[in-house]
C-alpha cells in the first residue's frame, strides 16, 4: 500500500512539474475549463437565489372559500369547527362580509362604486393557510367543495404552480447546458492529453522497451486530467464568486429601493466540494479516453 502510494506521490508531483514548465497553456487549459464550468453553475447559482425569494413573495399558500348567502352564525361556527380538525391546514382566519366591505372601501378604486351600492354583495368567507404546496392544495380542493354552506373555493395555487414550473424549466435549462459544456471540458482534455501524449511519444517508447507497464505509462496522464479539471473547477468558483461580488453592489442598491437586504449568496462548502469532484472526474474522463485512444498505438520500434 505504502508503495502504491509512494509512486502516486511521485507521479503527482512529476505532473505539476510539467505544467509548471508551460505556464502559458496551463493557465489557457485551466481559463477555458473554468469558464465552461462557470456559465452553468452562474445560472444555478441565479435559480438558487431566486427560488428562494420568489417563495418568500409568494408567501404561505393559502386557500379561501366563500360562504353561501344563507349561512347564519351557526352554520359558520360548525363550519369553523371542521375546517379546523383538516389534516395540513396551519391557521384559520373568518372574514364577514362587514369587514370585507370596509376593507375594500378603504381602497381608492373601490371606494365610488362601493357607495353606489344598496346592499353588500359580498359573502362571508374563510381564509386557510397550509403547509403545503400546489399539490396538495389541489388534493384538498375536493373536500372544501364537499362541506356544507360554502359556496365557492378559490385556491391560491396558480401562481405556485407558475413558479414552480418556471423553477424547473430554469434548472432543465441549466442541465441541458451543463451536460454540453461538459461534453466540452472532456473535449479540452481529450486534445490536451493528445497532445502530450505526441510529445512523449519517444519517451514512451523508451519506457515500454525498459519494461514499464502501461499502467506505468498511464498513470501521469490521468493524474494531468485530474489535476486540469480540479484547477478549471477553481476556476470557475472563482469567476462566480467574483461575479457575484460585483452584481451585489448593483443589486444592493436596487434593494435599498424597495426596502430590501436581498443579496445573492454564494455556494456553501458542501456545493464547493461537489463542483471539484465533478470537474475533476470529468478531467480524468477525457484524460482516460485520450489515453485509451492514443497510447495502443505507440509501441517500441
Amino acid at each position: 500500500m505504502s508503495n502504491w502510494l509512494r509512486q502516486h506521490w511521485q507521479t503527482l508531483v512529476l505532473t505539476l512539474r510539467r505544467l509548471g514548465r508551460s505556464p502559458g497553456a496551463t493557465l489557457l487549459n485551466v481559463m477555458v475549463i473554468g469558464i465552461a464550468l462557470a456559465l452553468p453553475l452562474g445560472g444555478y447559482m441565479l435559480l438558487q437565489n431566486l427560488g428562494a425569494v420568489a417563495h418568500r413573495v409568494a408567501g404561505t399558500p393559502q386557500v379561501s372559500l366563500f360562504l353561501a348567502r344563507d349561512a347564519d352564525k351557526a352554520d359558520i361556527a360548525a363550519l369553523e369547527a371542521r375546517l379546523k380538525r383538516l389534516p395540513g391546514v396551519r391557521g384559520l382566519r373568518f372574514i364577514s362580509r362587514e369587514q370585507a366591505l370596509q376593507d375594500l372601501k378603504q381602497s381608492e378604486n373601490f371606494a365610488d362604486v362601493l357607495s353606489a351600492l344598496q346592499t353588500n354583495p359580498l359573502p362571508d368567507a374563510f381564509v386557510l393557510e397550509t403547509a403545503g404546496g400546489a399539490a396538495e392544495l389541489e388534493q384538498l380542493e375536493p373536500q372544501l367543495k364537499a362541506l356544507p354552506k360554502v359556496a365557492h373555493v378559490q385556491l391560491d395555487s396558480a401562481w405556485v404552480k407558475r413558479l414552480e414550473s418556471l423553477l424547473q424549466l430554469g434548472r432543465t435549462a441549466v442541465l441541458i447546458l451543463a451536460a454540453l459544456l461538459a461534453c466540452g471540458l472532456v473535449a479540452v482534455t481529450f486534445n490536451t492529453i493528445r497532445l502530450q501524449i505526441l510529445t512523449q511519444k519517444d519517451e514512451i517508447e523508451v519506457s515500454k522497451l525498459i519494461g514499464a507497464t502501461d499502467a506505468f505509462i498511464r498513470r501521469p496522464f490521468f493524474h494531468l486530467g485530474l489535476i486540469q479539471g480540479t484547477l478549471g473547477g477553481l476556476a470557475a468558483l472563482a469567476i462566480v464568486y467574483l461575479c457575484t461580488l460585483i452584481l451585489n453592489r448593483s443589486i444592493g442598491e436596487l434593494a435599498q429601493l424597495y426596502g430590501s437586504d436581498f443579496r445573492l449568496s454564494f455556494f456553501g462548502p458542501g456545493d464547493c466540494l461537489a463542483l471539484l469532484a465533478f470537474a475533476a472526474i470529468l478531467g480524468w474522463l477525457g484524460a482516460y479516453m485520450s489515453v485509451s485512444r492514443h497510447l495502443s498505438g505507440i509501441e517500441p520500434r
